[in-house]
């Protein structure tokens, strides 16, 4: 077998709240041979993920932090190379855990899904038919059980998860309102992503009664990316029995000490509301039908996909920080070359 190097994007130092690109750095080491049951992939794309935050420092995070001197976890989309597990053969494409680095060996419980041939590009694995496609799917349908007619509010709506929360609402016949923090990505969510009506909270000295006046009815589902005073303000517009769906909680830059705001429980009470946190790791056996449902919209052109790919790999120790600074437009990818 030729020599090859695995160029990896490690993390050295553990960041209090966001990132920075000084957390990381770039090592070069001959790739290891798979071992018996393993398999080499070769990354061709690699994913940045506002929960890469949390593995990081591990301020309240569900999951265990990346051990320092490591590579950063991540997901990532590549091509098998060598195999010795019997259910995966060289050649295929696989979407799994492979880390920031241009090669991975990996046990098969690495592996998420096969990212299947389609019309569709590679790069979609990460974002349509990655965990941000299959969470706006699968929480929106899920927990949110929307019907025709029903009104919905979405926080960072131009965002990888919220620019496909618009588009099955519009699909399922909903009014989506959805918010975000530039005139520019404001118009881009109402143009491409299936929202009625944008709200610039950035732009809003009361963000309350601008949330109002673009809600006039209340909603029944508020799909919340951020948590903070977007939530604070969005919760007293919910309607009776709404379902609040919490898939992150971004406008909090750290759990320590834990912040406090205004209290929901009268909200939720009086409302009857039903609040459920959404962690999509819970349902990976659900992946590959959602998948193959969001291969079918994007194929009638019902679903758009938009991506901002990063090009090498020298770009990823800032890229966390670009994702929470909103810079990027569309999902942010890393292309290994």
């Amino acid at each position: 077998m030729p020599l090859r190097e695995n160029r990896q994007v490690r993390l050295v130092a553990r960041p209090r709240g966001i990132p920075q690109a000084e957390h990381f750095s770039l090592v070069t080491k001959p790739a290891s041979a798979p071992g018996k049951g393993e398999i080499l992939v070769r990354n061709r794309y690699l994913s940045v993920d506002p929960a890469q935050r949390g593995w990081a420092n591990d301020e309240g995070n569900y999951s265990a932090p990346v051990p320092l001197n490591t590579p950063m976890r991540a997901l990532a989309v590549g091509e098998i190379l060598e195999s010795n597990a019997p259910e995966f053969r060289a050649g295929e494409f696989v979407y799994g855990w492979f880390g920031w680095q241009t090669h991975c060996v990996a046990a098969p419980d690495a592996v998420l899904r096969r990212a299947q041939p389609s019309a569709l590009p590679l790069s979609a694995n990460l974002s349509l038919l990655g965990i941000n496609g299959l969470t706006a799917y699968l929480a929106f349908h899920g927990l949110g059980d929307p019907k025709p007619g029903e009104h919905v509010l979405v926080s960072t709506a131009a965002g990888s998860v919220g620019s496909f929360v618009g588009q099955l609402a519009h699909i399922a016949g909903c009014r989506a309102v959805g918010l975000t923090g530039s005139a520019e990505k404001a118009a881009l969510a109402q143009a491409r992503y299936g929202y009625q009506a944008m709200i610039n909270y950035r732009d809003s000295t009361d963000l309350p009664a601008a949330i109002r006046e673009a809600c006039p009815e209340g909603n029944d589902i508020f799909f919340d990316n951020t948590g903070g005073a977007i939530a604070d303000a969005a919760i007293r517009t919910m309607r009776l029995r709404g379902r609040i769906i919490q898939c992150g909680t971004a406008a909090n830059a750290s759990w320590t000490p834990v912040p406090t705001g205004p209290r929901p429980e009268r909200e939720i009470l009086t409302r009857r509301l039903r609040w459920s946190g959404f962690i999509i790791f819970d349902h990976i056996a659900e992946f590959e039908a959602a998948a193959t449902r969001l291969t079918e919209f994007a194929l009638d052109g019902k679903i758009v996909h938009d991506e901002e790919i990063l090009p090498g790999l020298e770009h990823a120790p800032g890229a966390i920080a670009q994702l929470y600074r909103g810079d990027n437009h569309g999902k942010l990818i890393i292309a290994v070359d």
